[in-house]
């Protein structure tokens, strides 16, 4: 599935007034905001899927500065025609290097189908999520104001990556807070991952799973038709089926992370 050059219009008029919005808190300082995510990969699902933005300042502002900027995207002071919206805000000379740390200035949770949630201190935050959706930005990331994806955005090496993949199936596994579709097809995307070094859409890398291990197909196929319906909709998939998927995922984290010596 190749990546859109624009958003989807559904969301264009959302993301004008985002980066309006972004700009006129950050001033000069706005080095760069990026789509990630499903947006960049070319997945995104209405309905479904969460807008996620990664903005980039130079130079950091105190965190305190920035919470103006939280105020005025905060739905509904700007409502969020998807899920939701998760921004970041990261300073360059952290953005420019690679890093296992979460590391942002800012991060804003909101929306319809989002718990609310805003933090300037990345002590309060798994650092896992910010790693790989860093690594997704350095290699998909969508400009939707100034410089490039790959000009500000640094590639965490593979131990780091691996390192975020097993935290994150372990969280997958607990269950908390996760659709089971979307546990089952993030284990795909991580197993990919794993294999190719590459991210693909979640759907896609759910594809290529269940052409691959027939044992998982029909479990794999279920959460593929149930990550097609709004949130409020998905199906109900067997918890022992995703408890083995996700141990037989991990299991193939490790192979990968034994390979490079970590």
């Amino acid at each position: 599935m190749s990546r859109p050059s624009l958003p989807p219009p559904e969301l264009r008029a959302y993301l004008e007034e985002l980066v309006r919005r972004t700009s006129a808190v950050c001033g000069d300082r706005l080095l760069s905001v990026l789509a990630v995510g499903s947006l960049a990969l070319g997945d995104y699902r209405h309905g479904r899927s969460d807008v996620d933005v990664t903005v980039v300042v130079d130079p950091a502002p105190p965190r305190a500065d920035l919470a103006p900027l939280a105020a005025t995207l905060a739905h509904p002071a700007l409502p969020c025609p998807a899920a939701g919206l998760e921004l970041v805000v990261y300073p360059a000379d952290f953005a420019a290097r690679p890093s296992g740390e979460a590391g942002y200035l800012l991060d804003l949770n909101t929306g319809p189908s989002l718990p609310e949630r805003v933090s300037d201190d990345p002590a309060d935050a798994s650092d896992f999520w910010y790693v790989i959706d860093r690594s997704v930005a350095h290699q998909a990331g969508l400009p939707l104001y100034g410089a490039p994806a790959r000009e500000v955005i640094a590639a965490p090496d593979r131990t780091t990556v691996l390192a975020a993949l097993r935290a994150s199936v372990r969280e997958h596994a607990d269950g908390d807070g996760h659709l089971a579709d979307n546990r089952v097809l993030n284990g795909c995307r991580a197993t990919v991952h794993c294999r190719t070094g590459h991210w693909f859409a979640k759907r896609r890398a759910g594809e290529i799973v269940a052409a691959a291990e027939p044992a998982f197909e029909p479990l794999v196929a279920e959460a593929l038709r149930s990550f097609e319906r709004p949130r409020a909709e998905a199906a109900v998939l067997p918890a022992g089926d995703v408890r083995e998927f996700l141990a037989w995922v991990a299991a193939r984290v490790e192979e990968a992370a034994e390979g490079t010596g970590a």
